[in-house]
C-alpha cells in the first residue's frame, strides 16, 4: 500500500484528545488510509452509507454516545456527511473527553454545509486528503522511478485507482467525472442544473493557465456573473478546482483583481474535455505542466503545514509570472516550462518592485526540490 503523508501526523494527533476529521474529494482514499492507521486495541468501524450504522450515533444523547464509544480504543466514522447534524454529534463526543480515539472521514459535503465547524469549534483537528501527491508516490518507489511516469501523471493524474490500475485509467476517470464529481454540489441546497455546472467546468478546463473572466464565462454559459462566482466557489469547496488571485502591492500597472483557476487533478481536467491524447500530439502541454506543478505545490504546502499564500502576477502590458509564493514576508517566484530547453527570466518590472524576490524555472529536469515532502 502507498502510505499517505498525513498518516503519521494523524497518529501523532491522537494524544491531543480531540476528534480527528479527514476531509477530501470522493475516491481519494480516505477510507483506505483510515484503515491503515496504526492502532491497537478494540475498534469500531461505522460506515455511514449504511442506514444501520448511521442509526448507531444519529440523534443520540451524550450519555448514550458515552456508553457506546467508551467501550472502544478506536472508533472510525466513515462517510460521516451522511449523518444528520453530524457537527452537533461531534461536539457531544468532543465534550465527553473520552480516552477513545475518534476518527471521522467525510466528503466535501462537510465543507459545503458547514455542518462541522460551527457546532464543534475547538473540538476537532482537521486534515485534508488529496489524490496521491508526487512526493508520496516517490517515497513509495523513488524519485527516479516516479520521474519516468511524469507524462502519465500529466495526462491521467494521481487518483488512487488511476495509479493502482493504470490499464483502467480512462474508465476510472470517466466514472469519477460522470458519477462523483458533482454529487456533493448537486445535493447542496437543491441545485438542479447539472448541465450548467458541466459547461462551466469544461470552460474552466479549457482555460487552465489563463486568467479567468467571470463576465466572459457568464456570456459563454448563459448565466449571470454572480452565479458563475457562486458555482466556482462550490467547485473549490468540493476539491475539484482551486483559485489563485493576482499578486499586487505597489505598482499601478499590476493586475489587481484577476483570477486563475486550476484543477486539483490533471486526470479530472482531461476527462472533463475528453482528451487523453499523448503529449507529443497536444497543444496544451504547457498548461498541463503548469497545472500539475501548481496543484502539487498546493498539496505539498497543505501536508507540510506551510501557510504560504499563492498568487500569479501579470501587468497591463501582459508581462507575467506563473506563481508567486509569499511566506513569512519572503517572496518566491516560479515559471513552469514543460520544455527544459526553454529559458525564463524574471520580468524587470517585478524584480525592480520586489528586489528581494527569488526566481526559479521549474522543468521536468528539476522539479523535485519544488515538490519534495520534507
Amino acid at each position: 500500500m502507498i502510505e499517505r503523508f498525513i498518516q503519521k501526523k494523524i497518529a501523532g494527533d491522537f494524544e491531543h484528545g480531540k476528534v480527528i476529521v479527514v476531509m477530501g474529494a470522493r475516491q481519494v482514499g480516505k477510507t483506505t488510509m483510515i484503515q491503515q492507521l496504526p492502532s491497537s486495541g478494540k475498534k469500531l468501524l461505522l460506515n455511514c452509507d449504511d442506514t444501520e450504522d448511521r442509526a448507531v450515533i444519529e440523534d443520540k444523547s451524550s450519555a448514550v454516545l458515552k456508553s457506546l464509544l467508551a467501550n472502544y480504543d478506536f472508533v472510525f466514522i466513515d462517510e460521516a456527511q451522511r449523518v444528520q447534524e453530524i457537527g452537533l454529534i461531534l461536539k457531544k463526543i468532543g465534550d465527553l473527553k473520552l480516552q477513545t480515539h475518534v476518527i471521522v472521514s467525510g466528503s466535501s459535503s462537510f465543507e459545503l454545509s458547514g455542518d462541522i465547524n460551527e457546532p464543534a469549534t475547538g473540538r476537532l483537528i482537521e486534515h485534508q486528503l488529496f489524490p496521491f501527491s508526487l512526493g508520496e508516490l516517490a517515497k513509495h518507489t523513488s524519485e527516479f522511478q516516479e520521474s519516468k511516469m511524469i507524462e502519465t501523471r500529466m495526462i491521467y493524474g494521481t487518483y488512487p485507482d488511476v495509479v493502482n490500475f493504470p490499464g483502467e485509467a480512462r474508465r476510472t476517470l470517466a466514472g469519477l467525472t460522470n458519477n462523483y464529481l458533482y454529487k456533493d454540489i448537486l445535493s447542496y441546497k437543491g441545485i438542479k442544473k447539472p448541465e450548467i455546472l458541466q459547461k462551466l467546468v469544461k470552460a474552466l478546463a479549457l482555460q487552465v493557465g489563463s486568467e479567468v473572466s467571470y463576465n466572459e464565462l457568464s456570456n459563454l454559459i448563459g448565466i449571470d456573473k454572480a452565479t458563475v462566482e457562486t458555482y466556482i466557489g462550490l467547485l473549490c469547496k468540493c476539491f475539484i478546482v482551486f483559485k489563485l488571485d493576482s499578486f499586487s502591492r505597489n505598482s499601478r500597472n499590476e493586475i489587481k483583481k484577476g483570477k486563475k483557476v486550476y484543477f486539483w487533478d490533471n486526470g479530472v481536467r482531461n476527462a472533463v474535455i475528453s482528451n487523453f491524447a499523448p503529449l507529443d500530439s497536444r497543444n496544451d502541454k504547457g498548461a498541463l505542466w503548469e497545472n500539475l506543478m501548481i496543484s502539487e505545490r498546493m498539496k505539498r504546502n497543505f501536508y507540510l503545514g506551510n501557510y504560504a499564500q499563492l498568487y500569479f502576477w501579470r501587468t497591463t502590458q501582459m508581462k507575467e509570472i506563473d506563481l508567486v509564493e509569499e511566506l513569512d514576508g519572503r517572496i518566491s517566484t516560479f515559471e513552469f516550462k514543460e520544455n527544459p530547453g526553454k529559458v525564463a527570466k524574471i520580468p524587470t518590472d517585478f524584480s525592480q518592485n520586489y528586489p528581494e524576490a527569488t526566481f526559479e524555472t521549474i522543468t521536468p529536469d528539476n522539479y523535485w526540490n519544488f515538490l519534495r515532502l520534507e
